[in-house]
């Protein structure tokens, strides 16, 4: 890599960044974000093509015969307030996908996403001694698990060619400085479900004459928190978190229906049907035990398979990531339980996936740290993604970003062309 380029690079991008944090977007309405992408890479002559999957930017550049390597990057925001202090934070607004004024934040750091790959393709634009097909790709709508589906189901390989590699990465509450990768299953799968439970409203002076579904919602949340300690093997692993349960409107009524929303997360698939499965079981029964009105329903609204990172491929790759940060510092902490459908890309593509994280909490939060134990205290006390508090630290984590998807996009334009 030109490390001179980048050193020149660096302000635009610390102020790109800045930007786009200042200006977040939320899912399928990142149109400010993309136009911004789609100028920056036609700057650097690649061929761009808006607005598949909706929102979504691509950028090919062509180098003659080799590999086609893909960087990918999300773009969306968090219906989130940020309660930061930067002086760049958002005061942003939306409309949510139920209509709902709310505010915006980029509280996951796909500002950084962006920001790390405009600047990769950049310093990959300037170097000329590489050979093959640069693709850059800029995805919305992450944070509903929809943006990649919608892509690949826009005809994404009908316009770019299909790569032989999807590489990635995601800002995370480890040092700045810092990359982790994970081979096998590096982010877990999610699925979230609303559930409508239906009883017979009337006055809360008469329940006899009710079917209460706050009661009858209220034991199904209590029996749902038996499926993983139950349910679940002691060496599997699923998280199933009730986020919300809606019902009535005033303290004298009770209501007839009652909602709750539902996220679960897992790595294998029979674990994964397995608690689906507990989960309808469950829900019906109680239903039934209370005398419904009606049976509820359930209906998944998000989902999205495992981040499995290719091993071979991740073999591959790490010393990249270690040419850039030192192999001491390329660590490997085991999966994430949160999700990605950064995976949806690579298996629509045949291609292997290699998806690592990417460092961006102060360094100096971790100046005592003397074991991993003591980093994962740190790592359990800062701020982290979807917080509202949260935000990366500008430097040293763009230089890292950009170094790192170049490092190992080199090694698979490189490691092809010279084979």
């Amino acid at each position: 890599m030109t490390t001179g380029m980048l050193d020149e690079l660096l302000p635009r991008l610390r102020e790109l960044y800045c930007d786009l944090h200042r200006q977040p977007e939320l899912s399928f309405a990142e149109h400010r974000t993309a136009g911004i992408g789609a100028e920056w890479l036609r700057g650097r002559n690649f061929e761009v093509t808006e607005a598949i999957g909706r929102t979504g930017v691509v950028g090919v550049l062509r180098r003659g015969e080799g590999p086609v390597v893909l960087l990918r990057a999300d773009m969306d925001a968090l219906p989130v307030a940020e309660n930061t202090g930067l002086p760049y934070a958002s005061q942003a607004r939306g409309v949510d996908p139920d209509g709902r004024d709310v505010p915006v934040m980029h509280a996951c750091g796909h500002d950084m996403h962006v920001t790390c790959l405009l600047g990769a393709a950049a310093v990959l634009a300037a170097d000329t001694s590489w050979s093959g097909t640069l693709v850059a790709l800029l995805q919305p709508a992450e944070e509903v698990a929809q943006g990649a589906t919608a892509m690949v189901e826009d005809g994404l390989y009908d316009t770019v060619p299909r790569p032989d590699v999807v590489l990635g990465q995601h800002v995370a509450p480890i040092p700045a400085g810092f990359l982790s990768l994970q081979p096998g299953p590096a982010f877990a799968a999610t699925d979230s479900l609303r559930v409508t439970m239906y009883g017979a409203g009337g006055h809360g002076s008469r329940p006899e004459a009710t079917v209460d579904p706050v009661v009858m919602a209220a034991a199904t949340v209590l029996r749902l928190q038996t499926v993983v300690s139950r349910e679940v093997a002691g060496t599997d692993t699923a998280v199933l978190t009730i986020g919300s349960l809606q019902a009535g409107t005033k303290a004298n009524i009770i209501p007839d229906h009652a909602e709750l929303l539902l996220n679960m997360r897992s790595y294998d698939p029979d674990v994964r049907q397995r608690v689906l499965a507990a989960i309808t079981r469950i829900v019906e029964g109680e239903a039934r035990t209370a005398g419904a009105a009606r049976p509820p329903t359930i209906e998944s609204f998000e989902s999205a398979p495992p981040v499995v990172n290719d091993e071979a491929a991740t073999a591959r790759s790490r010393p990249a990531l270690e040419a850039v940060v030192g192999a001491a510092r390329v660590i490997d902490p085991g999966p994430v339980t949160g999700s990605e459908d950064v995976g949806v890309l690579a298996t629509a593509a045949g291609a292997p996936c290699v998806f690592w994280l990417l460092g961006g909490a102060d360094p100096a939060l971790f100046s005592q740290v003397r074991s991993k134990d003591d980093i994962l205290r740190v790592i359990a006390s800062v701020p982290s993604n979807h917080s509202p508090r949260y935000a990366p630290v500008i430097d040293p984590t763009i230089q890292v970003g950009v170094q790192a998807l170049v490092s190992v996009a080199r090694t698979w334009l490189d490691g092809s062309a010279s084979s």
